[in-house]
């Protein structure tokens, strides 16, 4: 029994194999169109993954986008025409460094702002269960327990 179930999961193996297969992206034919393209897709953001570099993404999108640009590159724009074109087209969060103005600024400084107020709500709350705890003197009860849970330490070695 287990000598006919090695091939059939085998059998089974390749054909998972094969449908996880995809089509090979297209490149283009001018080498050195493809290392422009590649390189001002470095700069880019993918605006599927959005962590991504639109050279590193794998998003369909992106792929679309890569080829958008070899099309434009090979009508003679500069990488400079390019980027003005995607930025008119989806705006500067295309870009993976965006020029700073008015409209960026919460790109800019978002995160600082958000640590900054993290960080100062942390401060204010361990200041508020300080004042809490120093405004609640232990009852005669309580602190006969303390000195007891502390005497019994004292005994034991560390």
């Amino acid at each position: 029994m287990p000598s006919r179930i090695l091939p059939l999961a085998l059998v089974l193996l390749t054909l998972a194999l094969c449908a996880a297969g995809r089509e090979a992206v297209p490149v283009g034919q001018d080498p050195a169109i493809e290392r422009r393209m590649m390189t001002l897709a470095q700069e880019l953001r993918c605006l599927v993954c959005q962590n991504q570099t639109l050279a590193d993404s794998q998003a369909p999108l992106a792929a679309d986008l890569r080829q958008e640009i070899r099309e434009l590159m090979q009508k003679g724009q500069s990488d400079e025409q390019v980027k003005q074109y995607l930025v008119a087209r989806y705006g500067d969060f295309v870009l993976y460094r965006p020029p700073l103005k008015s409209q960026t600024w919460l790109l800019w400084f978002g995160p600082g702002v958000l640590l900054v107020g993290g960080l100062t709500a942390l401060y204010l709350a361990i200041l508020r269960r300080r004042r809490l705890l120093a405004d609640e003197p232990l009852n005669p009860d309580q602190e006969e327990r303390a000195l007891a849970l502390l005497s019994e330490d004292e005994g034991q070695p560390s």
